[in-house]
């Protein structure tokens, strides 16, 4: 952990990527860890399709259900989310691409500019049809109040969480720039995440190629292990305070 420190310490750009694993000691559960939404509950992965979304009403009620119980709202961020946060105040923080939706970066005093949001964020709500976009509570008040399927004012269209869903493309200039920041660091930090979903993952040995270091935190082991300076097991709201230069 002291020469992790070291690196981050010398380094004038840190890259930070994380993953469900940061939001995990928020109790936020995470996808496919043996704890994980989708390994419970398989057929939970289905709400997360825009090819089910869009067809099927009543996947989207269950859906505007499950929006309405996300744990992520009342989640707070933990000390590993918190640490991010310092590493910017320090000036060591370069960007922050995440692949979560629950803004919990932001709501621990990460700069909105340096964050990268690779999948959106479940805060706002967005239409399919015509593109407006909200405030997501605004819309759950009208699932409250009994509206099962809230259909855009708008338009009529249909309404979801301004998130990238599975069948849904991805947003070229958003990779586009985590790919960039990828390029620039001299320390890249992977935290929490599988490192299993493409293209984001290429960050890692792109950052390696162009002679960053690398440090995974991760539960579970990830492809890109056998090419990290340094890897830990451990829960990472313990770690990542503990990599911060003293």
């Amino acid at each position: 952990m002291k020469r992790v420190r070291t690196w981050i310490s010398n380094a004038k750009r840190v890259v930070v990527l994380t993953g469900a694993g940061i939001s995990t000691d928020s109790g936020i559960p995470d996808f496919r860890g043996p704890q994980g939404v989708w390994t419970k509950n398989p057929k939970a992965e289905k709400l997360s399709d825009i090819r089910h979304y869009v067809a099927d009403a009543e996947v989207r009620q269950l859906s505007w259900q499950s929006r309405l119980e996300h744990p992520a709202w009342g989640a707070r961020p933990n000390s590993g989310h918190l640490a991010l946060a310092d590493l910017e105040k320090r000036g060591k923080l370069h960007a922050l691409i995440t692949q979560n939706i629950d803004e919990l970066h932001q709501m621990a005093g990460n700069s909105p500019e340096k964050v990268i949001e690779v999948h959106g964020t479940m805060r706002k709500v967005a239409c399919l049809n015509c593109g407006w976009r909200g405030p997501m509570q605004e819309t759950l008040d009208r699932v409250r109040a009994g509206e099962a399927d809230p259909p855009c004012r708008a338009c009529g269209g249909i309404l979801k969480s301004a998130t990238i869903s599975f069948g849904q493309p991805l947003v070229p200039a958003v990779i586009d720039r985590a790919m960039q920041v990828a390029r620039e660091a001299h320390v890249f930090l992977s935290v929490g995440t599988s490192l299993q979903v493409y293209p984001i993952a290429e960050t890692v040995p792109l950052a390696r190629s162009a002679g960053a270091r690398i440090v995974i935190l991760n539960a579970e082991p990830t492809p890109f292990d056998d090419i990290a300076d340094a890897v830990f097991r451990d829960p990472i709201s313990e770690v990542l305070p503990g990599l911060l230069p003293e």
